[in-house]
């Protein structure tokens, strides 16, 4: 499978995650406009806010591709950097079933502790329409999320720093029609109809970590033929 199909990939993670988003975070994204009052209201405060979310998705797409190339530079991984592949695409594959609820044992989601985030992303309401709708999405991008984390770590793999930020900007765009109208359609769905939502974004990151595993297989089985291992 190609790039263009991650990114497609990603950003249908997206899309299907908005049921778990709109549980997730609609209330908060709600009660941080009403705590604005007048002020956030309008396109510049929601503008501000999804642009900061989005923009801590690319950054983290940034950071894990780097760190995947810098392993790779190393020497660490080297002729092998398939084995980064196999091992991002394991871990793609078991948070999608951890989203499931099929493992025996929840995974650890690494991101803000809730209080820290709490406290935080309140506060930053009283602080202007702009910069505080910014600030609030800046600690939404932060905040703990297994659909998240399962595709910062594909972006891991990417061959190049930009196309790790790309993976996650495509994610981010197709979180954003449920977040910008978390107030209207999709923010009255119930609890069952965003469980299955989320199952279905459950699956496609089981199929972006499978393309995954599946690329580094073919990459390190052509690496390993043209060495003398």
């Amino acid at each position: 499978m190609g790039g263009e199909l991650d990114y497609t990939l990603a950003f249908m993670a997206g899309i299907l995650g908005s049921g778990h988003c709109v549980g997730m975070c609609g209330s908060l994204v709600s009660a941080c406009f009403v705590r604005m009052g007048e002020a956030g209201r309008g396109a510049v405060p929601a503008l501000a806010y999804h642009g900061a979310r989005v923009s801590i998705y690319v950054l983290v797409g940034f950071m894990a591709a780097a760190l995947g190339l810098a392993l790779v530079s190393t020497g660490l991984v080297g002729k092998v950097q398939g084995i980064l592949q196999i091992v991002a695409g394991l871990v793609v594959i078991l948070l999608g079933l951890d989203i499931l609820g099929l493992l025996p044992r929840r995974l650890p989601v690494i991101g803000i502790p809730m209080r820290m985030f709490g406290k935080y992303y309140f506060a930053a309401a009283s602080k202007g329409a702009a910069k505080g709708a910014a600030m609030a999405g800046v600690m939404n991008g932060l905040m703990p999320c297994a659909l998240t984390l399962a595709v910062a770590v594909k972006a891991s793999t990417a061959p190049a720093v930009w196309q790790g930020g790309l993976l996650m900007l495509a994610f981010g765009l197709g979180t954003l029609p449920s977040m910008l109208f978390v107030s209207f359609a999709l923010g009255r769905l119930g609890a069952r109809a965003r469980g299955w939502l989320l199952k279905g974004a459950a699956i496609v990151v089981i199929a972006l970590g499978a393309a995954t595993l599946m690329q580094g297989l073919r990459f390190f089985a052509v690496m390993k033929n043209l060495s003398n291992w």
